[in-house]
């Protein structure tokens, strides 16, 4: 009954569903250059109606001044939370989803170089990306707006709104540009933990801030459709089955987390995709640590060094389908 209420209450969250360029200025947008996109402004939704006069940006604050513990002294975290790990050199770093839950991006750097960590419940994407672009470093916050019920980030510099699914800039003065990936996994905290026990741990400036551990999104990922999509629904996969999904020579592909979980491995073009249990979902139940179990994933390229992570997304069919209409998912059915 938990699940159904908090769901009808996610749902039932007032919308404005026809938005524009000269109602998002009076949000607090009135430096973003709008006679630059690459999208139809009809695909922008804001995920809340405020108040006139109050802006949309940072509703979820981003994390500016991320901090760290030492993997040994952490408590509170389960053996199968998921974390997005992020590796540079011998700088190891676990953002667990208990808190980029609550917040969408952390602005941080690792092994100096500027890097943006990025989740999106409503796609299940976690996303890490290089901040530096054209020898700038940007910094990146919450719009409030979702495009195909993905976040839209913008960058502190110019206003510019960038699609966190692709890493493109879709509205504003840099329109067309793309940030470039960086290879990270979502993976449970024990593994972060086996393979760096130097790493260290994203815990919460101010832990009273949220209800760091909770699931703001109880069911999501059973749901019959996803938050305030109107996009194509595929016939042969449900629109909120997990979905790997990597870019090979042939374009972007995808395999059903399901048909991976029956055959353990995948090769996508040259790219090997394998899977192993013990990750809790963080769209399941009320708490993170509780949600069932829906495994670890690894998506790595064969080179002459061995294998090699490449950049890779855990996401929903539908989200796949949206971002990438002409791409292919292997299914059982």
């Amino acid at each position: 009954m938990g699940k159904v209420f908090i769901l009808l209450v996610l749902f039932a969250l007032p919308q404005v569903t026809h938005s524009s360029p000269d109602l998002w200025r009076k949000f607090g947008w009135e430096n973003t250059d709008f006679s630059k996109h690459s999208i139809s402004f009809d695909e922008i939704f804001m995920g809340i109606q405020l108040p006139s006069g109050l802006s949309s940006k940072d509703r979820i604050p981003a994390i500016d001044e991320p901090a760290f513990i030492p993997l040994v002294e952490v408590n509170n975290i389960s053996a199968t939370s998921p974390v997005v790990s992020v590796v540079f050199g011998e700088d190891a770093r676990a953002y667990p989803l208990a808190i980029l839950t609550w917040h969408e991006i952390v602005n941080d750097t690792v092994g100096g170089v500027p890097i943006v960590v990025t989740y999106c419940p409503l796609c299940n994407a976690a996303l890490v990306f290089r901040r530096t672009l054209n020898g700038q470093v940007l910094d990146f916050g919450t719009s409030g707006m979702l495009r195909n019920s993905d976040l839209v980030m913008y960058d502190r510099q110019s206003d510019t709104w960038w699609q966190q699914f692709t890493g493109e800039a879709i509205v504003g003065e840099m329109t067309g540009q793309v940030l470039s990936g960086v290879p990270a996994r979502l993976e449970s905290f024990e593994r972060f933990a086996a393979q760096y026990p130097n790493g260290k741990v994203l815990v919460p400036n101010d832990p009273e801030h949220r209800r760091y551990g909770d699931n703001p999104y109880v069911g999501y990922d059973s749901a019959a459709v996803p938050f305030l999509y109107r996009g194509v629904i595929l016939s042969n996969i449900e629109p909120m089955a997990r979905v790997i999904m990597v870019a090979t020579n042939a374009g972007m592909e995808g395999v059903s987390l399901d048909h991976l979980k029956k055959v353990g491995d995948v090769k996508l073009g040259e790219v090997l995709i394998s899977w192993m249990p013990g990750q809790n979902s963080a769209l399941d139940a009320a708490l993170i640590n509780e949600g069932r179990d829906v495994g670890n994933v690894i998506a790595q390229r064969v080179s002459k060094n061995g294998l090699v992570d490449v950049v890779y997304h855990v996401t929903f069919a539908f989200a796949f389908h949206a971002f990438h209409p002409d791409g292919k998912i292997l299914n059982d059915s």
